[in-house]
């Protein structure tokens, strides 16, 4: 029998502060469980930031990431920081 793979969510956000916690919530709750799940801040202004360093503190399947110098830098650029990760 194989062995199961493992998951990896990565979800970029920028001031998503009104959805980012359902958002992790929802990909938390699946019933696959060998998964982690990235987070990547793209230079959010809002609560976006504290929010996720919030999960990321309290389990250990949530990563918190960021640009250097919190910069914003696209959807594109920060989804490729998660997939280097």
């Amino acid at each position: 029998m194989a062995a199961a793979s493992r998951v990896s969510v990565i979800s970029s956000f920028f001031n998503a502060e009104d959805f980012l916690a359902e958002c992790v919530q929802s990909v938390l709750e699946q019933d696959f469980a060998d998964l982690e799940l990235i987070l990547v801040d793209d230079g959010s202004e809002d609560r976006s930031s504290q929010i996720a360093l919030s999960f990321a503190a309290s389990d250990e399947r949530v990563r918190y990431l960021e640009h250097p110098g919190h910069q914003n830098r696209g959807t594109c650029a920060s989804r490729n920081l998660g997939l280097r990760e």
